[in-house]
């Protein structure tokens, strides 16, 4: 048995410096916290020559050997349990080491303890003060040269692990080898393995307080095993983004007060099998078709379990490699763009899953999450809440949010579950919640993460939309941060698709006695920026599709269906809808199948197709539709009239331009039905939603009407018109 196998061996009397036996074991056991302290070359004397000790790390070697980087050929000795040393006289050089094994071939690599840290002061400065806004250029794993070196640095937070190892498939995941270095008090290890490519998997084992060592992703890998295979992996960028154009205009245009209808997607179940260059093709086709003017998918950073849709992350700088590498992705992104469409992605920063592999107790105790349950656990959802009060916590997620929009060049994120992280007591009884100091029920600290997120994205990218899915009337949202506000662009509105879903889902002959579900909105329209959404929320786990809310047959679930989607679009406010209620899907959604494509063989779910298309056509050349979205100023009653189940109302551009929408959402035609309108002249019919080519019936108007001076209802002309049953027409003023 080779004497470097036999822990009981011991050290041999070279005349070089002797270690601590506790330093020694420490080394050779991988748990040492400054293993560059001792491994590599330092400066030493033998027989009063100057020059340098070096030591390395090699079991079960039996010869180990330093190559200069002049030729020579220090032969080092066998201290004790792998550890190897020798004296190389005159001035320090760099070096590589040579080991021969018994039965293989000898084996020559740089040594990873002869080089200086690859993460600098500043960058521990700014991570120690909690503003490091571009983390994922320093944590993590990065292939770069270093000293003149390919290789991948690697650097992680720990601050309560004893020692730090890297794992991999490059090290039989055995990390004695490479074990990593403690930076500075805030925690930081650090280590650099020359040679190391791209591809390899790899994790982090720590030691913790407690003696135990336990095995961790990489919390800010770039690219990770596809599930359910856990460990991250080394990346590397070599995509040659085309966008330019895109970027440049987005960063001149104010999207709050432009046109902004949002197609939300799962990209797992929209199309099953497509990755993303695949899904490029298609979906851009698709979105053109219909005339988006964005697309929102569902989280796409990695996660384990697809059951959860994306909102349970454990990777949060990956895109999920279920379809693709990252630069997978970011094609996908850049072809959107070049096709004149915007890209939105959910992003989670309240909670995450307890998977032992991930971020909970990261390094043996409570590190990313809150150390109280009351504050640390999400009962809803059986995940961990984020320790928003710790600025290492909030960089690291501040920074997630910067990461996305400028290293995937993203144009917006949904932020989830904005009210679970505002209120100390969500979902929770008496006694499992902890106060804020002041005794209250806000939390103070989620707060200023929001407000900090917020103001850090839209101060680095110009353009850009932070919208917030908050589902109560918590007050000023989109309000800015200097005057206490959370600083989001957009507010989703709930109770808009609470109280219309709710007047839809009534019989068109009761429908007059739930009126006000469908016109409160209007009271609190501009207390915010509002999206109006239909989301993936609203058409699974039993809540059935969007057709399937509606009431009647076949043909009238549909009518009612362009009739409210007619009316969304009209009403202040952007638009999102999930796929699949574009063409009226017949079943609720599942992220275990595709949609329901087939049910476009009926030309009725074509027609609701066509009309989505040819609302949101409309919707972008009528400024009147968005310019005004955010003020009073854009918005004008014509008629609120509950027993007919008819609204009207007016939206103004900015130029005077006005459009008026008039909803039928009873049974019958109404008509001739006289309603006021701000002026004299032609009313082009530029939509109704009962036309024979969107699956109605062809009610309608002949192409527009005639205003005439005769007052009525507060407004100086009028004009008697008909409403087709369950349905919208849009009027567009002509002076």
């Amino acid at each position: 048995m080779p004497a470097n196998r036999t822990p009981a061996t011991p050290p041999v009397d070279s005349g070089l410096p002797a270690l601590h036996p506790d330093h020694l074991a420490a080394l050779v056991e991988g748990r040492h916290p400054r293993p560059h302290d001792a491994l590599g070359q330092h400066p030493a004397e033998l027989d009063g020559a100057s020059g340098f000790v070096i030591r390395a790390i090699r079991p079960l070697a039996e010869s180990v050997t330093a190559i200069r980087a002049d030729g020579t050929r220090i032969r080092l000795e066998h201290v004790a349990r792998g550890l190897w040393h020798g004296f190389a006289p005159g001035a320090g050089q760099a070096y590589a080491l040579e080991a021969s094994y018994a039965g293989a071939p000898s084996w020559t690599a740089d040594d990873p303890y002869r080089f200086v840290p690859t993460v600098g002061e500043v960058d521990l400065y700014l991570w120690g003060e909690g503003r490091h806004e571009q983390l994922w250029d320093v944590l993590g794993s990065h292939y770069r040269p270093h000293e003149g070196i390919e290789g991948t640095g690697f650097s992680v937070w720990a601050p309560h692990a004893l020692a730090a190892r890297v794992v991999g498939d490059f090290n039989r995941w055995d990390g004695v080898q490479h074990a990593m270095r403690r930076l500075d008090d805030n925690g930081v290890w650090e280590l650099f393995v020359p040679g190391l490519q791209p591809g390899s998997a790899y994790k982090f084992e720590l030691l913790t307080q407690a003696g135990v060592w336990v095995t961790r992703a990489d919390p800010m890998a770039q690219y990770t095993e596809v599930p359910p295979a856990t460990a991250s992996v080394i990346g590397q960028t070599r995509y040659a983004w085309g966008d330019a154009e895109w970027m440049s205009a987005r960063a001149r245009i104010d999207p709050h007060n432009s046109p902004m209808s949002v197609y939300e997607m799962h990209i797992g179940s929209w199309r099953p099998g497509l990755g993303y260059r695949e899904l490029a093709d298609q979906l851009i086709d698709y979105l053109s078709e219909l005339a988006y003017t964005h697309v929102e998918f569902l989280p796409v950073a990695e996660h384990p379990f697809g059951g959860s849709w994306g909102y349970q992350v454990t990777g949060y700088y990956a895109p999920t490699s279920r379809f693709g590498h990252p630069d997978d992705f970011r094609y996908l992104v850049d072809r959107l763009h070049r096709a004149g469409i915007g890209v939105i992605v959910d992003w989670v920063p309240a909670h995450f899953p307890k998977d032992e592999w991930a971020l909970a107790r990261f390094d043996g105790q409570p590190l990313y999450e809150h150390s109280d349950p009351r504050r640390g656990e999400q009962p809803d959802w059986g995940t961990l809440v984020f320790n928003f009060g710790d600025s290492q916590v909030r960089n690291f997620l501040v920074a997630n949010a910067v990461y996305w929009l400028e290293v995937f060049h993203i144009d917006g994120l949904r932020v989830d579950a904005v009210a679970s992280m505002l209120y100390l007591d969500y979902s929770r009884k008496d006694g499992e919640w902890l106060p804020n100091r002041f005794g209250g029920r806000e939390n103070l600290e989620a707060i200023s993460f929001l407000q900090e997120a917020n103001a850090t994205a839209y101060k680095r990218n110009p353009g850009i939309v932070m919208i917030a899915e908050e589902s109560t009337s918590w007050g000023g949202v989109t309000h800015p941060t200097e005057g206490g506000g959370l600083g989001f662009g957009l507010k989703w509105n709930m109770g808009w698709m609470h109280d219309s879903l709710q007047y839809m889902h009534e019989n068109p002959m009761w429908r007059a006695d739930h009126h006000n579900d469908i016109t409160f909105s209007f009271l609190y329209a501009f207390s915010e920026s509002f999206l109006l959404p239909i989301s993936h929320d609203e058409v699974v786990h039993g809540k059935g599709s969007l057709l399937a809310k509606m009431p009647g047959d076949q043909w009238q679930k549909l009518a009612n269906v362009r009739a409210y989607l007619s009316f969304m679009w009209a009403h202040p406010g952007k638009q999102l809808l999930f796929m699949g209620s574009e063409f009226g899907q017949p079943s609720e959604w599942s992220e275990q199948r595709g949609l329901d494509w087939w049910i476009l063989d009926h030309p009725e779910h074509q027609g609701l197709q066509r009309l989505v298309g040819q609302l949101n056509r409309v919707y972008r050349e009528q400024p009147a539709l968005w310019e005004q979205d955010n003020t009073p100023a854009g918005f004008e009653w014509l008629a609120n009239d509950p027993q007919r189940n008819v609204v009207a109302f007016v939206r103004w551009s900015r130029a005077g331009e006005a459009l008026a929408c008039l909803v039928n959402f009873g049974g019958n035609p109404v008509g001739p039905y006289r309603v006021g309108l701000p002026f004299v002249g032609h009313w082009a019919e530029i939509l109704n939603s009962d036309a024979t080519d969107f699956g109605g019936s062809g009610v309608g108007n002949l192409g527009g009407v005639e205003a005439v001076a005769e007052p009525w209802g507060g407004h100086p002309a009028s004009v008697e018109l008909t409403l087709p049953p369950l349905a919208a027409v849009w009027l567009k003023g002509e002076r």
